[in-house]
């Protein structure tokens, strides 16, 4: 199948502006935290470098093919999602540094800044352009939107109230978790490879082609690790709270 030129226009751009607003987004959460100068630095410093490079050894990979499906080779991209994502998890729930970072930045921007999971339009787009099969298009596409267009309404109902809507938060960062793995699953089961069971007479072929894997193999592993973050800081939050209020009741 030819790649559609106008991909490169939507995905790259998009890319660079997630990224773009992560460490921008970092960098302003950490100053406001009141870090010093030269941990601002060194934190954002690093955390460019990792999600640059990463982003660019992404680049790399797919436009090698490392990732493009055939139905006669074993799939490769399930490696580009999950090795990042077991990194990444790793790292939020056992890193004394990164779990400062994280009780750094304000929870409302860790839901809001996924707004550009809104993106996913563009399975629907090429479902409509008879480019992409039906079974994975609407549950990644919808769910993609949806995630996205509500990141900003949950951030901004957990900026005005916390306590109130810290529920709200979690059920979010559970339906975009969900969104996710079923969007893995069907590009999975609709891949031409050994495991393909559906949509024979469309393959799901763009998924694994430049720059559209850039999607899975980037994007998805980055938006997983958000909502890692997120569920992380709301669990902290949670026996902080609980702490605080055992402390009071304990008798002087």
């Amino acid at each position: 199948m030819i790649v559609p030129a106008y991909l490169s226009y939507y995905v790259l751009p998009g890319a660079i502006g997630t990224i773009a607003a992560i460490l921008f987004g970092l960098r302003s959460a950490l100053r406001n935290a009141g870090w010093t100068t030269h941990d601002r630095t060194v934190t954002v410093g690093a955390a460019a470098i990792t999600v640059i490079g990463w982003f660019l050894l992404a680049i790399a990979l797919a436009s090698a093919d490392a990732y493009r499906a055939a139905a006669d080779r074993i799939p490769t991209i399930q490696y580009g999602i999950l090795v990042p994502v077991l990194i990444g998890g790793l790292l939020i729930w056992r890193s004394p540094r990164v779990a400062r970072i994280i009780d750094a930045v304000p929870q409302h921007w860790l839901v809001g800044v996924q707004l550009y999971r809104a993106l996913g339009v563009i399975f629907l787009i090429l479902y409509a352009a008879g480019k992409m099969p039906g079974l994975f298009a609407w549950p990644a596409g919808l769910g993609d939107v949806l995630a996205g267009v509500f990141a900003p309404v949950v951030a901004i109902a957990y900026l005005r109230g916390p306590r109130e809507n810290a529920d709200l938060v979690c059920a979010w960062n559970l339906f975009g978790i969900a969104d996710l793995v079923v969007a893995v699953t069907t590009g999975f089961l609709t891949s031409p490879s050994a495991f393909q069971l559906f949509a024979f007479d469309l393959p799901n072929e763009l998924v694994s082609r430049f720059p559209l894997v850039l999607i899975p193999v980037f994007l998805v592993p980055v938006s997983l690790l958000l909502h890692l973050a997120s569920l992380a800081k709301l669990r902290r939050s949670a026996l902080r709270d609980n702490h605080r209020r055992e402390t009071a009741r304990a008798p002087a």
